[in-house]
């Protein structure tokens, strides 16, 4: 069988608008879509998609397919070490950093991985075997699944693009999986965000033994800093509370930059992730 091998990471997306195609688009029933993964052993394995969407852990999965290097780039495939799994999580672009981020803050994911599987079918138009990587899946507490794409462009996607997002967004939601391709945040949420992941380790959780006097200092909302000269030695008190920050035990307004009169109080009410990872 012939391959024709489609690297989402190579294609553009307009910002928050789903890649699908602008005209008409025949998708393949999901019954005849296919997903190959590594198994355990490290060789592909291929199977049904429908029936590997609810048998194989995907969060657990190697890559089954190398993000490509591209001679000339400054920026060439790496690591995330992720908060909410204690493992690496490889990533292949900025943008997708910057999507692991996000994901790795929300409370509600509680599994993350790259390029775990490859979905395959054939065109019904064309009749041409069809591949497409996503870049990353993320499980959430609630069980459901989210295979997602990162664009770094805003500018719209590519006809291939578009028509494997559709395969995909039809194969997922029959499997009762989300495909998406992740918008990126406003710049602003993206600095902070950055900025905050540089203390999700738990090593700073209660360095000092300063976690329950940050805490208390925030038991109702004060400006950043007024909190940690309140807790003990600034120096010591920021790393803890940058890090109650980023796990969600203490909120603040990440849509402007973090200074220190930004308004921190306790963590924010449960809510639906979405809503927590852009507003905390």
């Amino acid at each position: 069988m012939e391959f024709v091998i489609i690297d989402s990471s190579q294609d553009g997306a307009q910002a928050g608008l789903p890649a699908v195609a602008s005209g008409a688009c025949r998708v393949p029933d999901a019954g005849a879509v296919e997903a190959e993964f590594a198994g355990v052993d490290g060789t592909l394995v291929q199977r049904r998609w429908a029936e590997a969407a609810v048998a194989v852990r995907f969060e657990q999965l190697a890559p089954a397919a190398a993000f490509p290097v591209v001679p000339g780039r400054r920026w060439g495939p790496g690591w995330w070490w992720s908060a909410t799994t204690g493992r690496h999580v490889m990533h292949g672009s900025q943008a997708m950093c910057m999507q692991l981020m996000v994901l790795d803050r929300d409370p509600q994911v509680v599994g993350l991985s790259a390029r775990p599987v490859r979905l395959i079918w054939r065109d019904p138009d064309s009749g041409r075997a069809r591949t497409w990587v996503p870049q990353l899946f993320a499980r959430y507490a609630d069980g459901r699944a989210l295979l997602a794409d990162c664009p770094a462009a805003s500018t719209a996607a590519g006809t291939r693009a578009e028509h494997a997002a559709a395969v995909l967004a039809a194969a997922c939601a029959a499997a009762g999986f989300t495909y998406r391709r992740l918008v990126a945040p406003d710049k602003a949420v993206a600095a902070n965000v950055r900025w905050l992941a540089g203390y999700r380790h738990p090593r700073h959780r209660d360095a000092g033994g300063l976690e329950k006097a940050v805490l208390e200092a925030f038991t109702t909302q004060r400006p950043l800093m007024a909190g940690a000269a309140a807790a003990g030695e600034v120096l010591t008190a920021l790393p803890v509370l940058y890090h109650a920050l980023w796990h969600g035990r203490l909120a603040a307004d990440l849509i402007r930059p973090l200074g220190e009169h930004t308004l921190v109080a306790p963590g924010p009410v449960t809510g639906d992730g979405e809503q927590e990872q852009h507003g905390r």
